[in-house]
């Protein structure tokens, strides 16, 4: 056990086999031992224990599962608690807790627990293993262009987990969202306190959307803001929704430029602009001029990609690309993309076991990328697509195949989508509601999620759909709250 600011093992949780029907034995967990957090005692932690597999609970070892409590804050006490994920691949629900970020409205904080889990894998719940420098080396592939870097990565795909699976053991290979969902019944059954409250966030959405289809009698509410949507099953589908929402973002912000005054860009073609800074950016004559290094195409993409879709970055943005167009040194131009490295890896088995996106070789991977440029003409790529490319030659087993989802057409769901979300893109969230039948609520803004942001179209309607079961309206279309000239 590998617990960190957790209290020691407090429920055991047995249940049986679900059968292909979804019919399942209920668990029988002891009490929570909820305790002072050891990096945070102003919230409460504490662990579940589950088997490895729930395929075969009975025969497979156990792990632990961490949780962290935020208490309601209101005078009144608690009504009750919702379950919260804030996403991933490898998103901690505990340091979330724990950092005081418990991602619902005031409103439902004041009333309800919040409580933060770590799916398994992660953080407090027996989390993967991996070789730090093996994972530097893997995180510092460059996105592959040739043949040699698709080998490359080929290469590195299959050593890292390898590595992982060697160092984290049976977990390894059972760490997909269905045996996630099962964790998160056993979770509303040692809380004991009825149906489940369920706001997932981006990945974990997939999580509540799975629930919903093995254990959907036993929600009470579920909000599920930035869907996956889970029966995409190629690399061109998923790759070419992402790459639309890139294109689409960086359109908005090209019109803004050409329209206001205060844009650096403004009086010139902000996309003819950026064409030539990306053409030169593919034939490596673009430079920072604040270092005099190359800037080639990814570097130059990520930067417009994260700041196209924001637009309180988008005069940051439009200075960026006059400073490298004029090779002036005015404004900072690099930006922070990379996730910080760390030991604890679980996105790669955790996605190869929930996606399977064929590659049929270097010529396949080379088309598919052929095909964004000609699709989506300004932007032509999105980091988001290296996942496309992640598990070729892993030989990790997709236990988790996509499908159209199948939830009962009687058990009640609110899905919310951002028309420029970047990350879980808007058409996920549509056809996860029309697949799963459940209310849909938009914001017509920018951002990746947007429940417990104060924004009252979508907070209003939403809290009282978990405190009071008040099933919103379908159709619900919040304006875009933001405007760029207010936020330069």
């Amino acid at each position: 056990m590998r617990l960190r600011g957790i209290a020691t093992v407090v429920a055991a949780v047995t249940v049986s086999l679900v059968a292909a029907s979804g019919a399942h034995a209920a668990p029988t967990p002891d009490p929570i031992d909820w305790q002072p957090c050891e990096d945070a005692p102003e919230v409460d932690c504490a662990s579940i224990t589950v088997p490895v597999d729930w395929t075969d609970p009975d025969e497979t070892e156990t792990i632990e599962i961490g949780l962290a409590r935020h208490r309601a804050t209101g005078e009144q006490g608690s009504l009750g608690s919702v379950v919260i994920n804030p996403g991933g691949p490898g998103g901690s629900g505990v340091a979330v807790i724990e950092n005081g970020m418990y991602l619902v409205s005031d409103e439902l904080a004041a009333k309800y627990d919040v409580i933060g889990f770590d799916p398994r894998g992660i953080n407090t719940s027996e989390p993967i293993q991996c070789d730090e420098e093996l994972f530097q080396e893997f995180a510092s592939l460059p996105y592959p262009e040739t043949r040699g870097q698709f080998k490359e990565v080929q290469r590195l795909n299959g050593e890292l987990a390898t590595d992982c699976a060697e160092r984290t053991g049976a977990l390894y290979d059972h760490v997909d969202t269905i045996q996630t969902a099962h964790d998160i019944e056993a979770i509303r059954v040692a809380l004991d306190d009825g149906g489940l409250n369920y706001v997932g966030y981006s990945y974990g959405t997939l999580m509540g959307q799975q629930y919903a289809e093995l254990f959907g009698d036993n929600i009470r509410s579920m909000v599920l803001d930035g869907n996956m949507d889970h029966s995409l099953t190629t690399a061109w589908e998923f790759m070419s929704t992402e790459t639309a929402a890139a294109e689409k973002n960086f359109v908005a912000f090209a019109d803004w430029c050409d329209e206001d005054a205060e844009c650096a860009l403004y009086g010139d073609d902000t996309k003819a602009t950026y064409g030539k800074l990306r053409d030169q950016a593919r034939s490596g004559d673009l430079t920072d001029p604040s270092t005099g290094e190359a800037v080639d195409f990814y570097n130059l993409t990520s930067l417009t990609f994260a700041r196209s879709s924001n637009p309180s970055q988008w005069s940051t943005l439009a200075t960026n690309l006059r400073d490298l167009r004029d090779q002036s040194d005015t404004r900072q131009l690099s930006v922070a993309l990379d996730e910080e490295v760390e030991v604890n890896y679980p996105g790669q088995a955790i996605w190869c076991q929930d996606w399977d996106y064929p590659i049929y070789g270097y010529a396949h991977w080379a088309l598919l990328n052929v095909g964004l440029a000609l699709e989506y003409p300004n932007m032509q790529w999105t980091p988001y697509n290296q996942h496309a490319v992640s598990c070729i030659g892993s030989d990790i087993e997709t236990t988790n195949q996509q499908r159209p989802l199948q939830i009962d057409e009687d058990v009640d769901l609110v899905m919310i989508g951002n028309h420029y979300d970047i990350a879980t893109v808007y058409p996920w969230t549509v056809s996860a509601a029309e697949q799963s039948g459940a209310t849909l609520i938009t914001y017509e803004g920018f951002g990746h999620t947007v429940y417990g942001q104060g924004l009252d179209c979508v907070d209003t309607p939403i809290d009282a759909y978990l405190m009071d079961q008040v099933q919103p309206e379908d159709g619900i279309s919040c304006p875009d709250a933001q405007t760029p000239a207010g936020n330069r």
